[in-house]
C-alpha cells in the first residue's frame, strides 16, 4: 500500500477528516475529532493505529513489524511498519479496526450526525 492508497482508504469511511495538526510532515486521519491513523508525509515507513489493548500484545507478539505506539500511548496504540511483514489486506484490516474502535467511542449524538 502507498501513501495515496492509504488516503484513499481512510477517506472513504463515513465521517473521517484529514488533518495536519502535528505540524505539516505528519498526516492525521480523524472520525468524529479523534485520531485513528497518522504517519509521516515524507517517508511513510509506519503508520501508528489505534488497537484494543489485547490485541495490541498479541500483534506484537506475532509480527516483528509491529511496535508499541511511537510517541502514543502504548497500551493503546501500535506502530505498524510498512517495510515488514504486512501485507495490505492485514493493513486494511488494522486500519479498519482503528477506525472501528474510534467511532465506537463517540457520543451517541456525534455518530448520529456522522451517521454511524
Amino acid at each position: 500500500m502507498n501513501i495515496e492508497e492509504f488516503r484513499e482508504y481512510c477517506l472513504v469511511k463515513p465521517g473521517v477528516t484529514e488533518e495536519t495538526p502535528f505540524g505539516i510532515d505528519t498526516l492525521v486521519f480523524k472520525v468524529g475529532g479523534k485520531i485513528f491513523a497518522l504517519t509521516d508525509i515524507n517517508t511513510f515507513a509506519s503508520i501508528n493505529l489505534k488497537c484494543d489493548p489485547e490485541k495490541a500484545v498479541e500483534l506484537r507478539e506475532r509480527y516483528d513489524a509491529i511496535k508499541p505506539g511511537y510517541h502514543m500511548n502504548k497500551k493503546h496504540w501500535n506502530t505498524v511498519m510498512l517495510a515488514g511483514t504486512i501485507n495490505d489486506r492485514l493493513l486494511r484490516e488494522l486500519i479498519d479496526h482503528s477506525y472501528s474502535l474510534v467511532a465506537a467511542s463517540l457520543p451517541k449524538n456525534i455518530k448520529s450526525h456522522l451517521g454511524l
